[in-house]
């Protein structure tokens, strides 16, 4: 089992706590992880932290597709795969229809139709192995659209290949993980129960066996994004945790059009989950946080005293050893919790 963690992405000024970062470093942390929204942006930030650190990944989770061509991100990585000594994870994802059409104003049209056809362009351009040219539904290269002069051409990357840079996509929906299992290196399941891999895995077991040659979870890095709570009161932990879940499971989305509602319903919480949704969407989000039951809560995070955590952490290491969780990214940035985690896992 491989440990990262979260850092989010920043409020009105960025602040990254590069302390902590070789903290986690020395610890035997493997990765950690930048965010962007409509602020600051993932890669920039990425980019800081590969510059003063020496052995810990850092990777971007996530940056959103539609602001960045394929090939603008195929550049990034492959120009920080090589100035960082190969410590780069591209990790993707759609984002949602509000920020994708509303900031970056572009349509968020087919966001697996678009993972899809990004990842293999990017792989494409860091394989290096000829020009590129791609006729697909959402990117065609060269282009010869409307608007087009006609005189695009097909290229070939001039920094060296990079075929290694791995690249993971952020999704829970079926097709997503499906499509994740296909084309990604790993994917983020926004949150997860360690008992449940079925889930997921039989979505992923599908993008295997359409990817071909014997592609498995041992090429594969399940690296579920997992809350900590850490608080002796263990009411109040839980009811620090209601209001991420029922945001999530409420509001990320309309009546019918929320992957995060269908998944609680997949994990076993379907009444609640419509009961949580509705409340929510109707303007009562304190009603909705209420029912946020603790049980869900406890499959996928981490909630309670330090000897608790210690505890809870079972089913994370059993999942570990079945190769159904590769990594555990942690949404703490505690160092108390990091070294407790670390001291357990590692």
């Amino acid at each position: 089992m491989k440990l990262g963690f979260l850092l989010g992405y920043a409020g009105k000024r960025i602040h990254i706590p590069i302390d902590l970062i070789r903290k986690a470093e020395a610890l035997g942390y493997d990765s950690v992880w930048t965010a962007e929204a409509y602020g600051n942006d993932a890669v920039t930030a990425a980019t800081w932290i590969l510059a003063q650190t020496e052995k810990i990944r850092v990777g971007t989770a996530i940056m959103q597709m539609p602001a960045r061509t394929p090939a603008m991100c195929a550049m990034t990585a492959m120009s920080l795969h090589q100035l960082s000594g190969g410590r780069f994870i591209a990790g993707l994802g759609a984002s949602g229809p509000q920020v994708v059409e509303g900031w970056h104003g572009v349509p968020y049209g087919k966001p697996v139709t678009r993972t899809r056809e990004y990842i293999k362009i990017m792989r494409a351009i860091m394989g290096r192995e000829g020009p590129v040219e791609f006729d697909g539904q959402v990117y065609q290269l060269p282009n010869t659209g409307d608007g087009t002069t006609g005189l695009g051409k097909p290229l070939k990357s001039i920094l060296d290949a990079a075929p290694d840079v791995p690249i993971y996509t952020a999704s829970i929906t079926p097709a997503g993980l499906r499509c994740a299992g296909e084309v990604a290196d790993g994917v983020f399941p926004v949150w997860m129960d360690p008992n449940k891999y079925e889930v997921i895995g039989e979505h992923l077991q599908a993008g295997f066996d359409k990817a071909g040659g014997g592609k498995s979870l041992k090429d594969f890095d399940v690296a579920p994004f997992v809350m900590v709570s850490p608080n002796d009161d263990l009411d109040a932990a839980f009811d620090a945790m209601r209001p991420w879940l029922a945001l999530y499971i409420g509001g990320m989305g309309a009546k019918g059009k929320n992957f995060y509602t269908d998944y609680a319903t997949r994990l076993g919480y379907g009444d609640l989950a419509e009961r949580i949704q509705d409340l929510y969407l109707s303007g009562d989000k304190g009603k909705a946080e209420s029912l946020v039951p603790n049980e869900l809560l406890d499959e996928v995070a981490l909630v309670g005293s330090h000897d608790r955590i210690r505890e809870r952490l079972g089913p994370w290491k059993e999942a570990g050893k079945r190769g159904e969780v590769g990594s555990m990214l942690l949404s703490a940035q505690d160092p108390v919790i990091l070294e407790l985690i670390a001291e357990e896992m590692l």
